[in-house]
């Protein structure tokens, strides 16, 4: 009759049901991004140039009296400025009367036998063991003034101390370490590479530096020396890195470290889970054309960070299907939803990738 809706023919299905049963995907604008892999580490901020001031003598420690050279530990010493002085011990002083003593006595010897002999009383070969006495008396009286020399210690260079190991009056063997320097502008973040990873590092390979004592900052520095081997007993290998830029540091700190072992500009990546494991091994994903889901077989390299590098399968400006897409075949109409957090949620647990 007229009026009443009219049904639709036998084996035709009305328009809104057929889009209620299309496959609902959510797509993916394939872009190019620089695609970085890093190895993450931690490391300790440390001198690379440091000495240790030892005595150069036994005696007692002195402290300086004046300004110029009285120390402590943090100060900054420039080349060549006097830290400590070493006094001297009753022996050592002792032994050096003893030798000017020997030396005015050898003289007058030498002097007698030479009257002597000009005289005639003596034959010349005593005047020539006198000599011999003498030239002997002189020669260790030089030795011991030697060793009575201006015992001072002083800075070998520019630096800061560090540690210092004795205190004023102490009594100090030879070789005694007195105090630790190093130079503030040597300071390196220093670093250990596991063995299985050890072949990757590099000399001037980009690092990216995280430091507690700077929170919120990220800091560029390259590795300026890599360690030929490996320590024994972490099987580990020492790298240090050297900031680009002038940091305030010191030997301590802690470091989160970050070395850049791949960086590949204008790269294609994707998220892993949009990719289909393929029956013959490998992976597939799907794109829209034109309204429908379009295999590609794809050549995958690197993954960083739940993303995968496509080497061939995908270009620029593809729209990959990243939900939806597991139970897709080849040719199928698709009906394509605006990004919602559900479903891209439901995907990334699904996945998409053995």
């Amino acid at each position: 009759a007229d009026g009443q809706p009219k049904a639709p023919a036998t084996g035709q299905v009305p328009e809104a049901e057929k889009a209620k049963a299309l496959p609902v995907v959510q797509v993916e604008i394939v872009q190019t991004t620089e695609l970085m892999q890093l190895m993450e580490l931690t490391g300790s901020v440390t001198p690379t140039r440091t000495a240790k001031l030892a005595s150069p003598a036994e005696g007692p420690v002195e402290v300086c009296r004046t300004e110029e050279c009285k120390v402590r530990e943090g100060d900054y010493v420039k080349t060549g400025q006097k830290l400590f002085q070493i006094g001297r011990n009753q022996a050592a002083e002792a032994q050096l009367a003893s030798a000017r003593q020997a030396l005015q006595e050898q003289e007058a010897e030498l002097r007698r036998v030479e009257q002597l002999a000009e005289a005639g009383a003596i034959p010349g070969s005593q005047v020539d063991t006198a000599r011999s006495r003498y030239e002997n008396a002189k020669a260790q009286l030089a030795k011991s003034m030697e060793s009575q020399a201006d015992y001072s210690v002083k800075a070998p260079w520019e630096g800061i101390v560090a540690k210092l190991r004795v205190t004023e009056g102490e009594y100090v063997a030879p070789r005694a370490v007195l105090a630790e320097i190093f130079d503030p502008r040597s300071l390196v973040v220093q670093f250990a590479v596991p063995e299985a990873r050890s072949t990757e590092v590099a000399l001037g390979m980009a690092v990216q530096l995280e430091l507690d004592a700077h929170p919120g900052k990220t800091f560029a520095a390259e590795i300026t020396r890599v360690f030929p081997n490996l320590e024994e007993k972490t099987r580990t290998r020492a790298v240090e890195a050297t900031l680009r830029e002038k940091v305030d540091l010191l030997p301590g700190m802690f470091a989160r470290v970050k070395v850049i072992v791949t960086r590949i500009a204008d790269a294609i990546t994707v998220p892993t889970y949009s990719l289909v494991a393929a029956p013959n091994g490998g992976h597939v994903a799907f794109v829209v054309e034109d309204g429908k889901a379009v295999r590609r077989k794809l050549d995958t390299g690197l993954e960083v960070d739940g993303r995968v590098r496509i080497l061939a399968g995908l270009k620029a400006g593809d729209k990959l299907i990243v939900a939806g897409q597991e139970k897709l075949k080849d040719g199928a109409t698709v009906k394509v939803m605006e990004p919602s957090a559900g479903l891209a949620s439901a995907a990334a647990k699904e996945g998409g990738r053995s």
